[in-house]
């Protein structure tokens, strides 16, 4: 599995000496309003643009952008709203340290201590988003597993800042979505950074796309279904449109992912295409409890029955006629034994939310937990052997299991600051990977910022936070491994400003 954050080796590269030749006249900034050194570094630097081919270049000293001060070159423009900002960014020297760092910035003030969002690619190919969520506040960072070169992309809605990687002929990579409460009026703009007091570094910006939208009215939502492979941490765009789709399945056949929109099912390929509405017939409410069967023809599925609530029913992988399994709502779909016999479910019964199971062909129901509280989201292991799920009982949401018959109920995750839902065991059964919120949230909301986590099944070991995106309700309620358990797919959100229509009512990127 991929690792953690990079350490930061505070060597001293070797000094270089650069003679900047005072100008004679007028100096062109391009798109930028302006240029200054943050933080008084010892070397100053500069911003030279090319009228003719577009191109930025920017030198700039400094010792970091780091801790709670920067030292840096920004070259940048006062703007408000929602923010693009795109560039191919390149060193032209071939010397110096290693964490010498050029890419977008978005700041609140051009103190040394401002709060900021920022997308640097470094020297040595790493690539990170980083953040600092106040003024003189410590730096947060994530960094992808994969490296330069590559196109980045640095978005903000609202106060959600997303990065994301572009490659030809390649599904745009997803780093981050992070939220950071910046003014709607900020700086933003290219940096270059030596990441030695005692020396500069140029970067070439080329492709350089700034696009700032002030949003009136109410926003939208945008889903983005996401694939990541477990082994990397890459999280590749599968499908992003302006609508509200959830909770992904992947097909025992690898080849389809099925999530629900609008109280119907829709399958699409894995490797992208357009979504085909499954046929459910009369089950026009599904909400997002549902997955394959281990042999892949059929699906459970939970559809909101007007008298009764959420009821259970089993479809044709391909579509067809509903066939009611729970007779008794509102019960939520969530697994299905491996040999396709049993399904395991949360169901409302007396007031209290407790985890079922019932044969695939119906029938009397048995009870498995009974805690006070919410017990939800249970899930068998691949053996067959353990049913995960989450629960409420010691007073925040944590992962538990137990055996199949509902004996031998042990917490999982351990106490700290998050709430953990939905566990998702992988197929070899070596991993789990649930989402986590702060433990100040209630519930299971939607648009609310996230992580997914992931831990070793059996292992005495922490769970290791693998994304951030801004999601919860919707973005992985339901099993959503790949069969060979090396990728898992999943929902992120943003609100998005409304964009304009064409004639033909399709959406004018």
């Amino acid at each position: 599995m991929f690792g953690n954050l990079f350490n930061r080796p505070g060597a001293i590269a070797p000094v270089t000496f650069i003679l900047l030749m005072p100008c004679t006249g007028p100096v062109s900034t391009g798109i930028f309003d302006g240029s200054t050194d943050v933080g008084n570094p010892l070397l100053k630097g500069n911003l030279i643009f090319d009228q003719d081919t577009e191109v930025y270049t920017v030198t700039g000293g400094g010792a970091d952008i780091y801790g709670t001060r920067d030292e840096f070159f920004f070259a940048w423009k006062e703007v408000s709203g929602d923010l693009v900002l795109k560039a191919d960014v390149a060193f032209t020297d071939t010397t110096g340290h290693p964490y010498r760092k050029a890419g977008w910035m978005v700041r609140e003030d051009l103190d040394a201590d401002a709060a900021y969002v920022d997308a640097l690619i470094h020297a040595d190919g790493l690539i990170v988003l980083q953040w600092r969520s106040a003024k003189g506040g410590e730096t947060h960072e994530v960094t992808p597993p994969v490296r330069a070169p590559a196109t980045i992309r640095l978005e903000r809605t609202a106060n959600l800042f997303s990065l994301y990687l572009d490659r030809p002929a390649q599904r745009s990579v997803v780093v981050a979505n992070i939220t950071v409460d910046l003014r709607q009026t900020a700086y933003a703009g290219l940096v270059a950074c030596a990441h030695d007091s005692t020396a500069r570094t140029t970067a070439r910006f080329e492709n350089v796309h700034l696009e700032a939208k002030e949003v009136t009215g109410e926003r939208i939502v945008e889903s983005t279904l996401e694939i990541m492979n477990s082994q990397t941490g890459e999280r590749q765009i599968v499908r992003q449109a302006e609508e509200h789709f959830e909770a992904p399945n992947w097909s025992p056949d690898s080849l389809t992912l099925l999530y629900n929109r609008g109280g119907r099912l829709y399958h699409m390929p894995v490797s992208g295409g357009d979504p085909q509405m499954l046929e459910t017939q009369f089950a026009d409410r599904c909400n997002n409890d549902h997955g394959y069967s281990p042999d892949g023809t059929e699906i459970a599925l939970s559809h909101n029955n007007p008298d009764q609530g959420s009821l259970i029913y089993i479809v044709p992988a391909a579509g067809g006629l509903p066939r009611l399994v729970t007779e008794s709502g509102p019960s939520y779909w969530h697994g299905w034994s491996p040999d396709g016999q049993k399904l395991v479910y949360c169901a409302r019964r007396n007031d209290n939310f407790d985890v079922y199971a019932i044969g695939r062909n119906g029938g009397e129901e048995v009870r498995l937990t009974d805690a006070e509280g919410l017990d939800d989201g249970p899930e068998y292991s691949p053996d067959g052997q353990t049913i995960y799920f989450n629960s409420v009982r010691t007073g925040q949401m944590k992962i538990w299991r137990m055996d199949p018959d509902g004996s031998n109920q042990i917490q999982v995750t351990p106490e700290d600051d998050y709430g953990d839902w939905f566990a998702h065991p992988s197929p070899d059964g070596n991993w789990i990977v649930f989402l986590s919120y702060d433990k100040s949230v209630d519930g299971h909301p939607a648009n609310k910022d996230v992580k997914l986590r992931l831990m070793r099944t059996g292992a005495a070991e922490d769970p290791k936070t693998i994304a951030h995106l801004f999601g919860g309700q919707g973005t992985m309620n339901v099993p959503s491994w790949s069969p060979d358990s090396r990728h898992f797919a999943f929902v992120s959100y943003r609100l998005v400003g409304p964009r304009s229509l064409d004639s033909d009512g399709a959406s004018v990127h």
